[in-house]
């Protein structure tokens, strides 16, 4: 086998893991209780590692975190925490170890409206964590920013 070929078969195999990785996200990231909060990442997080026939000891743990890498597990969790609302045309980002929920179109010439972003906010379920009255958002550009109700979770 050529080196070309080795090049592609890995790059082959990286892509198909990478899609099969992130599907399962998608797939699974409302299972875990509370939503959009760091217990619902640690229960996503141990129950990977239990499918991949590790125990749930502490040192298991530790080990499937130390082989996944920061990259991967940074990319999961911006993945885990992120919804796309094609209806609605926005893209929602509300990590609970951020300081603020964002919203952002997902096209470059919408003009997000308070209706909008409420209408979001109560879709993905985070209407009882942050503050519903546009008096306590922020806005840059396109983007709106908009603090937890409560920091508890972190």
């Amino acid at each position: 086998m050529s080196s070309m070929e080795q090049i592609s078969r890995t790059s082959i195999q990286a892509k198909a893991f990478e899609f099969a990785l992130l599907e399962l996200i998608y797939s699974k990231r409302d299972s875990f209780q509370p939503l959009w909060s760091v217990d619902s990442w640690a229960k996503f997080l141990i129950w990977l590692s239990l499918n991949c026939g590790l125990s749930g000891e502490k040192e298991s743990l530790e080990m499937f975190a130390k082989a996944m890498g920061s990259p991967l597990t940074s990319r999961m969790r911006k993945i885990f925490f992120e919804r796309a609302l094609e209806d609605l045309s926005l893209h929602v980002m509300a990590d609970p170890a951020e300081a603020q929920v964002l919203i952002m179109p997902i096209a470059l010439d919408k003009m997000i409206n308070d209706n909008d972003v409420v209408q979001a906010l109560e879709m993905v379920g985070l209407s009882d964590k942050v503050s519903l009255s546009s008096a306590a958002w922020e806005r840059h550009d396109s983007i709106v920013s908009i603090p937890w109700n409560v920091k508890s979770d972190i």
